[in-house]
């Protein structure tokens, strides 16, 4: 966590010198800064090398390290952060004036070259202190020494509820003859959900172990030396006086030569455990020898990327348990050949749904429960309340096993992760507001990121953190609610380990409120019940929070209005205030200089001094009501938002861009949302050159007869990636079109496209075909209109993802077959009530099929293509997922 506080301080540093804000005072000499920076940067360095040695360290001790790094960073940003709050709180009047002017703030960092001196001083020891204990790592207690895996107690068969169907699938291909080249079989998922369990289980299955002329288990882990996994598997193959002959710089190489002999013309299986590294599940499997004699290799791990390292890998995630099977379980774990009483079982139901599938989860609840009086009252107190001791304690029976996930993340996730644990328990977080708040935190670092293939660069450096977090199985993905969510399991230990280090404290209720000293360095807090706001302990408490950068206020939305209790927190640099409906603009927000970011739902006009937020980057507005305007009278920006140079992100619902003045130039600006086309001129659109997101929001007058304009200047656009048009209050009248803006006009760099409620005919497709680098379309609410759609030869052959909800389709068929949609991925069809045939062959990249309320024939013809597809595919581990949930069968 050390990276993230330093990233913190880097991005002060970085905006320091580089804003068009600030002026360094002609007695102090830049350079000070200069040469802070690059401290900075070779501590972040320093850091990284923590991804290199993770194998070998005492991670205890460099926990504590870290913990040190924490504490002097952040006691010298506070130092920083005071100094420039000093010198840059305006002091004007609070009363708003007409026209603000562009403020250009004087810095002098001769004041701070002492403290600055002594940070690098203290830096370069910490960093010498922590590379020496990443490369002589300091011996280990065994009592420090922290599982990653855990071996399930009790009844076999009840440990492999929810996984039979699986077992049987890994089985046929671990014994099937007609495959004689070596296999690699993976299984992969989050921390507890029984890959080590299900490995055991085929591990000792005699129909299995009788199919081969040796076997071997072997159990990893993160923290490993390669000699002696060696020596283990040799162990096993009964070598074991050979390997006390052995001595010097060579028993590496010999052990490996050994193996690879050892292995040799037998038809083995081997089991690897809890593979935590790429490198070396790759530099193992070499070792093994291919005789093409049916030997396989079964690897379980919880990382996505180590399960697709090797050759010939068949990839299988475990999934997590359905609410039946979680309720088999539990019962069997608590009453075990016993029957459940009858007065037990809905609340026991309610118990092991709470668990959300996990089966080290339910294990360990069945495990406290076992204990505890087994009444109908003390049940439905569990059942009714998920924040309930029973939960609390078997997340922190299981933390031992989770908490590697955490401590062997990369550095640059740690931060990320530990972040999701400042929503409440259960909520589903959209990816870009993730995006958006690591950004200003400083969590984020667009330099590590390299892709050959620049048309995909920004969407991959966007989106590349949250597809690694997912990769490492600590997040997860609700596809109902289209948002990123921890289970409790983790969301618990984020919060844990956030209070532990002073990343953020949360307030759920009163009791939460701490004495000054216990808030007093707290980097962020989170209220999850805005009422909060109105009790004076709560107050009382915010009041000795001065160092904290980030109010997140991330609760169930207030309707009505509170105190936000800003006037201590001179140092905020994040104010996530969407879930709170403000009747007036809070104006104590303009005091706020240092300001980054700021969410609010309020259904006002912006004031014009909100220029005085010049560090500004995130300008979110949402309103409460959302009325379609048919009056004409349109709503726009201050004018003084030209002025606000530093902006990345304007998303302000019902409210444009004005007309630019003379000279007037947005550069940083990359993402512009929620306006109409009245923002879309050429001239506003000159104006933003460097646009990489555009949302556009349409509201249709009764009598539109005129075609639309919105897309006449999007053309100019040239890095401009993702699209989005809707129109609010489409006209679905089947002998009526609306006016169509033509899709000629778009620009060739476009990679996502979505369009709603515009009704072309399905003729149009062609042209958004055409686009070279589109990867994502989603088509909502008949953005197309028409009974058939032909898709013709070379159409789409780079589209990844394609979403179509509410058409009229009726048949989707492809002209030409094998020549249409051949990178596609994913494809969904949600509330197509009408359609009936889609097409049967698409190319070879296709995992996963979404249909949702449709015609029972598109679910049929979806069928059809699983089999087909899985017939074809299937045994080289590659089977299509298809999830159907139509309520129309």
């Amino acid at each position: 966590m050390a990276y993230g506080a330093v990233g913190c301080l880097e991005l002060t540093t970085e905006r320091l010198l580089n804003s068009s804000n600030i002026s360094i005072v002609q007695n102090s000499s830049p350079q000070i800064l200069k040469h802070l920076y690059d401290e900075i940067l070779s501590l972040k360095e320093a850091l990284e090398e923590f991804n290199a040695w993770r194998s070998t360290i005492n991670m205890k001790m460099v926990k504590t390290l870290e913990a040190e790094i924490i504490h002097v960073v952040y006691k010298f940003e506070d130092v920083i952060d005071l100094h420039l709050s000093n010198q840059f709180h305006s002091p004007q009047s609070d009363e708003e004036t007409d026209h603000p002017p562009l403020m250009v703030h004087s810095l002098d960092v001769e004041e701070i070259k002492q403290d600055v001196d002594s940070f690098i001083e203290t830096v370069k020891e910490m960093k010498t202190a922590y590379i020496h204990e990443l490369c002589n790592p300091s011996p280990e207690d065994e009592d420090d020494v922290v599982p990653s895996r855990i071996d399930f107690d009790g009844n076999n068969e009840s440990n492999m509820v929810g996984l039979s169907r699986l077992f049987m699938r890994i089985k046929d291909r671990l014994i099937n003859s007609s495959r004689s080249e070596r296999m690699i079989v993976s299984l992969y998922g989050m921390a507890g959900i029984g890959k080590t369990t299900l490995a055991n289980k085929l591990f000792q299955d005699p129909f299995i172990s009788n199919s081969y002329d040796t076997h071997v288990f072997v159990t990893v882990g993160p923290k490993y030396r390669v000699a002696d996994i060696l020596v283990d598997i040799l162990t096993q193959m009964n070598h074991a006086d050979d390997i006390m002959l052995m001595e010097g710089e060579k028993k590496l190489a010999e052990l490996k030569r050994m193996v690879f002999e050892s292995l040799i013309c037998w038809r083995y299986l081997i089991v690897l455990d809890d593979v935590w590294d790429k490198e070396l599940c790759c530099e193992l499997v070499n070792l093994f020898p291919d005789e093409k004699n049916g030997s396989r290799v079964l690897l379980t791990t919880r990382l996505r990327e180590v399960a697709q390292c090797a050759n010939y890998l068949s990839t299988l995630r475990i999934p997590f348990l359905d609410k039946k099977e979680s309720w088999d379980l539990l019962r069997h774990k608590v009453f075990d050949e016993m029957p459940c009483p009858h007065e037990l079982e809905k609340p026991g139901k309610k118990i092991a749904e709470n668990c959300e599938g996990l089966p080290l989860t339910i294990i360990t609840v069945a495990n406290i429960l076992s204990k505890a009086d087994k009444t109908m009252e003390y049940w439905n107190e569990v059942a009714d309340d998920k924040q309930n001791s029973v939960y609390k304690d078997a997340y922190e029976q299981m933390s031992k096993v989770l908490y590697p996930s955490y401590d062997y993340l990369d550095q640059h996730l740690k931060a990320c992760f530990l972040y999701l644990g400042v929503f409440p328990q259960n909520y589903s977080v959209h990816g870009y507001q993730l995006i958006n708040l690591w950004s200003v935190e400083g969590f984020l670092n667009p330099k590590q990121m390299h892709y050959s293939d620049a048309t995909v660069a920004f969407e991959k450096s966007t989106y590349a953190y949250l597809d690694e977090l997912h990769s490492k199985n600590v997040i997860m993905y609700h596809k109902e609610k289209h948002g990123q969510h921890l289970h409790s399991s983790f969301w618990y230990l984020c919060n844990k380990e956030a209070a532990k280090i002073k990343f953020f404290y949360a307030f759920n209720c009163r009791a939460d409120a701490l004495p000054e000293e216990g808030i007093k360095y707290q980097r962020r807090l989170c209220i999850r019940n805005s009422i909060l706001f109105v009790i004076e302990d709560v107050q009382d408490s915010m009041a000795s929070a001065a160092t904290v950068r980030s109010l997140l206020c991330t609760g169930d939305f207030q309707e009505y209005p509170v105190p936000l209790c800003l006037e201590h927190l001179r140092l905020l640099r994040v104010l996530e205030a969407l879930s709170i409906r403000f009747y007036e603009f809070p104006m104590e927000v303009l005091k706020l200089v240092q300001l980054r970011y700021i969410a609010l739902t309020y259904d006002g006009n912006l004031p014009t001094s909100i220029s005085k937020l010049w560090n500004l980057q995130h300008l979110i507005v949402d309103r409460h009501l959302s009325i379609i305007n048919r009056g004409g009278n349109l709503s726009y920006l201050p004018i003084e938002i030209w002025n606000m140079k530093e902006l990345k992100h304007i998303q302000t619902m019902g409210s444009n861009l004005p007309h630019p003045c003379e000279g007037s130039l947005l550069p940083n600006l990359l993402k512009l949302r929620g306006v109409s086309p009245q923002s879309c001129t050429k001239y506003v659109l000159q104006k933003i050159p460097n646009m990489k997101e555009l949302a556009i929001k349409i509201e249709l007058a009764p009598d539109a007869t005129e075609p639309l304009s919105c897309f006449d200047h999007i053309s100019h656009l040239h890095q401009l990636e993702q699209l989005e048009c809707y129109i609010m209050n489409p006209i679905l009248k089947t002998e009526v079109v609306s006016p169509l803006a033509p899709l000629s006009d778009l620009p060739s760099s476009l990679t996502m496209l979505t369009l709603s409620g515009l009704g072309y005919p399905w003729e149009q497709m062609s042209k958004i075909s055409s686009l070279p680098n589109l990867r994502h379309l989603k088509l909502k609410c008949y953005a197309f209109r028409g009974p058939k759609w032909e898709v013709h030869d070379n159409e789409f052959q780079r589209i990844e993802v394609l979403n179509i909800e509410d058409t009229d389709l009726v048949q989707w068929k492809f002209v030409t077959t094998n020549s249409c949609f051949r990178a596609i991925k994913w494809f969904s069809f949600e509330h197509c009530y009408k359609l009936k045939e889609i097409p049967l062959t698409f190319g070879t990249s296709l995992e996963f099929i979404d249909v949702a309320d449709c015609n029972p024939m598109v679910v049929d013809c979806a069928m059809e293509l699983k089999k087909e597809w899985d017939d074809k595919y299937g045994c080289h581990g590659r089977p299509l997922d298809l999830n159907d949930s139509s309520s129309l069968l």
